[in-house]
């Protein structure tokens, strides 16, 4: 399994996988580091929670071993999570509410613990999704601000995307230059370099404080 980016947006994770208990693992894995990368941890049990009797409805109904597709995309406060699979049998809103051992856990989990769920019919089977709310705070909010940065001065050096996951190799080695580059311009308008990478430092740590 690897993400792969979409060309919409480079906060959006896209995941397929086979429903076997053994990609679960992985797929919880996945899920806590993408959140992590987003500045969003408060978040990682419910979603992987979500996640996984997701991936589990998939192999009970769909069956084991059946080709589905995770999408994970923050959206303002809210966490979008996108399961998507071939069956176009769409899941009744009622198991929501009255689910036993036998049917529907995960539409009971989703209908407690997101903020709206649904399904929506494909050209190729169907999308069971959710929104699970987000606290957008300061360190999720310069990540967003991070990334559109680092994603338009790739663009202005001519540099291609090589479809690799936010946090990679690839992406360190551009906000590194980045920060370098930006030094160079503080320098040559007669700023202190120094002094602004201590500021940085400062507004950073803060977060550990609040």
């Amino acid at each position: 399994m690897a993400f792969r980016e979409n060309g919409v947006s480079e906060l959006r994770r896209v995941l397929p996988f086979d429903a076997v208990p053994s990609e679960f693992r992985l797929l919880r894995r996945v899920v806590r580091s993408a959140l992590g990368d987003w500045g969003a941890l408060n978040a990682a049990d419910e979603a992987e929670l979500v996640v996984t009797e997701l991936a589990t409805n998939v192999m009970k109904h769909v069956g084991e071993g059946a080709p589905a597709t995770l999408v994970l995309e923050p959206r303002g406060s809210r966490l979008r999570v996108e399961l998507h699979d071939t069956s176009t049998v769409v899941p009744k809103e009622e198991h929501a509410t009255a689910c036993d051992s036998e049917c529907g856990r995960g539409l009971h989990l989703l209908a407690s613990m997101s903020v709206d769920w649904g399904t929506l019919l494909t050209g190729t089977g169907k999308i069971v999704w959710c929104e699970l709310a987000l606290v957008a705070d300061a360190l999720c909010l310069r990540a967003q601000r991070a990334q559109a940065a680092i994603s338009a001065y790739r663009e202005a050096l001519g540099a291609r995307s090589l479809g690799q996951a936010v946090g990679s190799r690839v992406d360190q080695e551009s906000a590194v230059t980045l920060i370098a580059d930006v030094l160079a311009w503080l320098m040559f308008r007669g700023s202190d370099p120094d002094e602004a990478m201590l500021r940085a430092q400062q507004l950073y740590e803060m977060r550990e404080a609040s």
